[in-house]
């Protein structure tokens, strides 16, 4: 997930916010979560679940850790996979930006 959120920042806004992510990671501003094998088994039935939106791993994780820690705002300009889920602890997700 790191690597996909660097990436994407990398590409989206540059090298600068790229190394400014990563600057974050080092001072423990940002948490990363690990994924679990009860996580597994629920990104599995989102994926099959939502097959025909093409809903694939990368955003069935940060569902099911948004669904695990009971947060309901996502930060993504994807609002295409993310406006449609619905998660298994809120009626929707409060996308930003």
């Amino acid at each position: 997930m790191i690597a996909e959120t660097a990436y994407l920042i990398g590409r989206q806004l540059g090298a600068t916010a790229e190394a400014a992510f990563f600057r974050a990671l080092a001072a423990g501003e940002l948490q990363v979560e690990t994924i679990t094998s009860a996580d597994a088994g629920r990104m599995a039935d989102l994926i099959e679940t939502y097959a025909d939106l093409g809903l694939g791993g990368t955003d069935a994780s940060l569902i099911v850790v948004a669904e695990r820690l009971e947060l309901t705002r996502i930060a993504t300009l994807d609002r295409r996979h993310f406006g449609v889920v619905r998660p298994s602890h809120s009626h929707a997700f409060d996308l930003i930006p």
